[in-house]
Order: structure tokens, then C-alpha cells, then sequence
């Protein structure tokens, strides 16, 4: 059966609604998936921080500038990689990456943890890592403020 043509224009509308609809929900489904996958990712507190350190099971990647360093110190065994790059770097191959980092590349499944001044930057590098593939990255939200508040009070008291 075929619609007369003033039915199958009023007909029309409500198709294309439903079906901007359908699409709408699944660009919102796609940013929820998003958000929701990227959340699986936990902070790592100071103490797990030290003890990935320690147990040298992960890159811990510095996202901040390299000024800001030389200012204010690092993280021991941070590498410097500041936020701007980090998308590039992840995907340098091997041979580059180590010339520019002094580095082994880490492959998509190492355990990376990203830290910055405060955690906005280190979350953003993150966010960047996840949606390159790399399902083991995390962030450190405290940062080197975080750290060195620790690290002194620790050194003050004996530690």
C-alpha cells in the first residue's frame, strides 16, 4: 500500500523525531559510556603511590611544565612528559620516545599513573591516556603538593 502523498508528508514528521531521538540518546549513552569509563579509573592515594614506587610496577608520568619542576622539584622517578605532549608521546614509537624521554615507552597495558601540581592537569592526561587504549593508567589527584606536604612532614619527624 502506498500513502497518498499528503499522508506520507504528516506521517514524516514524527519518524524523523523519533529518529533524532534515537540518535540523541545514543551520542548521550556515548558520553555517559564516557564519563562512566573513565571513572573506573581510581585515584591513587600518597601511600599507593609510594608503594607503586617502590615495587617499580609503573611509570609515574610529571604532566607539568618543565619550568615548574626545576622550581619546585619532582616526584622521584617521576618522568617529565608535560600535558601538551602526552598525547603524541603515547603514540611516538619506541625509538623516539626513548630519545626524547630517556625512557622506555610504556606499552597499553603498563601501569601508568599520571601526577601535575593538584590533579586537574594529571586527570586530563588521563582522560587522553584512556582514549588511546591505555587501560591501566591512573592519576594521582593530590599531586606534588600532596607529596611534598607529606614528604617534608615525614623527613621533620624522622620518618
Amino acid at each position: 500500500m502506498v500513502l497518498p502523498l499528503p499522508l506520507f508528508r504528516s506521517a514524516r514528521r514524527p519518524i524523523l523525531a523519533s529518529a533524532e531521538a534515537a540518535l540523541w540518546g545514543l551520542k548521550s549513552i556515548k558520553g555517559s559510556c564516557y564519563n562512566f569509563c573513565t571513572a573506573i579509573f581510581k585515584d591513587v592515594t600518597y601511600k599507593e603511590l609510594k608503594n607503586l614506587l617502590n615495587s617499580k610496577k609503573i611509570m609515574l608520568i610529571d604532566v607539568r611544565e618543565p619550568w615548574e619542576i626545576v622550581e619546585y622539584g619532582k616526584i622521584p622517578g617521576s618522568v617529565n612528559i608535560p600535558l601538551g605532549e602526552v598525547g603524541k608521546a603515547l603514540q611516538m614509537n619506541p625509538k623516539d620516545f626513548k630519545e626524547k624521554y630517556n625512557e622506555v615507552k610504556p606499552s597499553k597495558s603498563d601501569s601508568l599513573v599520571f601526577s601535575c601540581l593538584a590533579g586537574v592537569r594529571s586527570k586530563k592526561a588521563l582522560d587522553t591516556a584512556v582514549s588511546l587504549g591505555f587501560n591501566s593508567a591512573q592519576h594521582y589527584a593530590g599531586g606534588w603538593k600532596e607529596w611534598a606536604t607529606y614528604e617534608f612532614s615525614e623527613k621533620k619527624h624522622g620518618n
